[in-house]
This record gives structure tokens, sequence and C-alpha cells, in this order.
């Protein structure tokens, strides 16, 4: 007579899953990258359900961004990041301008949140898709994000040419990638015209950050190591008496000062690490 074996429980699953789980993690670099993500995305998640009912007592209040910085900076721990900030003077200054920094990363938020402080009255442009992704796209609408279409770019102006206004009489910093779409290639892409229009329709200073290279992390090659990114705050570039003809000129100047501060704290952090072996050995 057979003797029928009881399937495994879930319980005794999840304990075998929780026994192997750092082994595979120190182990499986493929496998740490994505847990890595998993916790990323998750943890945000459960933040965005725990601030909601909070926000919600002043919905759409750039300050509501604040508070999310709060709770969701710790999670670069979580991740093995390390943010350092350079140029806080000028980010601190409570003003209206138009903030433009290199994207390379979802990570990119993390480093925001770090320095959302002492930004204090800042909002951002962003895609509309991101409204759909539950819960975070609630939370990120509750804490006054502008969301635009980017496939229709005449409604996309029309809606942060609208936004600025109330941006300017409440000294509220508006940020954007201008490269449009992140990618980590160790570059900083051309940029489009858009942030360029707003800051001079609206006679505002353009305000550079620059975030030295992810160079812990690679998506061809499922890699996320711990690591450390500077981010720098440039001094502000005045648009005062620029007209639609100065976009060009304004945006290349940009370019090339980002690109040089881009290069610049990436060999630092290089020459670090390589006397950080040195010193290992």
């Amino acid at each position: 007579m057979a003797i029928m074996t009881p399937p495994l429980s879930f319980e005794v699953l999840l304990v075998a899953f929780l026994l192997i789980l750092p082994f595979l993690y120190e182990a499986n670099r493929t496998f740490r990258y994505y847990f890595k993500f998993l916790i990323y995305y998750g943890v945000t998640m459960v933040y965005a359900v725990i601030l909601i009912p909070i926000m919600m007592f002043r919905p759409k209040n750039v300050r509501n961004l604040v508070l999310a910085s709060s709770i969701c900076r710790y999670t670069s721990s979580l991740l093995g990041i390390r943010w350092q900030l350079r140029g806080q003077e000028h980010l601190e200054k409570e003003r209206a301008c138009i903030i433009v920094a290199n994207h390379q990363s979802s990570l990119d938020i993390q480093g925001m949140f770090d320095i959302w402080p002492i930004m204090d009255k800042c909002t951002v442009v962003a895609k509309k898709e991101i409204f759909y992704v539950w819960p975070f796209g609630l939370a990120a609408w509750l804490c006054g994000l502008i969301f635009i279409d980017r496939m229709q770019s005449d409604k996309a102006r029309d809606t942060i040419n609208t936004a600025v206004e109330h941006l300017k009489e409440n000294k509220i910093k508006l940020w954007i990638f201008p490269e449009g779409t992140r990618r980590n290639t160790g570059e900083i892409h051309p940029f489009k015209k858009g942030a360029f229009h707003v800051a001079i329709n609206a006679q505002l200073p353009i305000l550079p950050v620059v975030y030295s290279s992810y160079y812990f992390m690679s998506k061809k090659e499922k890699r996320l190591d711990s690591g450390r990114v500077i981010i720098t705050t440039l001094p502000p570039i005045s648009t005062e008496g620029m007209d639609v003809n100065d976009v060009p000129k304004l945006m290349e100047k940009t370019r090339e000062l980002m690109t040089q501060t881009f290069h610049a704290t990436n060999h630092e952090i290089q020459l670090s690490m390589t006397a950080k072996k040195q010193i290992d050995r």
C-alpha cells in the first residue's frame, strides 16, 4: 500500500525561503539586484498607504513631500546608498526657480527624498502614467506633483505654464528632468527644451542639480551594490531679459556646466574608491 506524503505547508516553505535568503542574497548578484528593487518599490508603496490618510488633510500641498521624505529617505539605508549634498545654500533659499537635474534611474527619487527638507517647498513634473500606479500615484497627487501627457507637448506646456504662476506666487521650486528618459550610461544626454521655455517665459532662474554616476548599478549586468552619490547644486542661472530665441543657448550652457560637474564628481569618487582599496590591502 502506497504511503501518501502530505504536501508541504506554506509555513514550511516560508521558513525554508527565509533560511536560504541570506545565501542567495550574498552569492547571487542577479537575485540581489531584483530583491533590492523589490524592497525599494515595496517599502515605497507601504509608506504611501501609511501617509495617504495624513496627507488627505491638506491635498495637493507640496509640503506633504517634506513629510513623505522624512520617512522615505531611510529606504536608502536598506539599499546601501549614501547621498552627499553640495551647494546646499542654493537649494535652501526660499524662491521660485526651475530645478533641472540629470536622470539616471528611479533611484533618483531617493536622492530627492534626502534633500527635500532643505528644498522645503518643491514639486515635480511627472508623466501622467505615474498617477495610475496606486497607491504611490495617489500619494504623489496629494503631494502636488504636476502630471503631464508627454505625447501631447502643447497640452503639457500649457499645464506647466498654468502651474508656474501659482509656484511663483508661493515661492515654490519646480523640479524637471530635462533629459526626459532615465538612462544610466555614464553621461548626461541632450536636453529637451520644455524646462528652459518655462523658465524664460516665467523669468525664473534655472537651478542645475547634478547626481554623480550610479557606478554601483547596471541594468544590463543586473547589479545593484552599495555606493555613494554626490548631489551637487550649482549656482542659479538667471533668465532675466531672455526670450524664446535664447532657449538653445541657455540649454547648452546649462548642460555644459552640469556635464563638467558630473565628470568631476565621478572622478573624485573613483579616486576615493581606489585609495580605499589600497588602504584595505
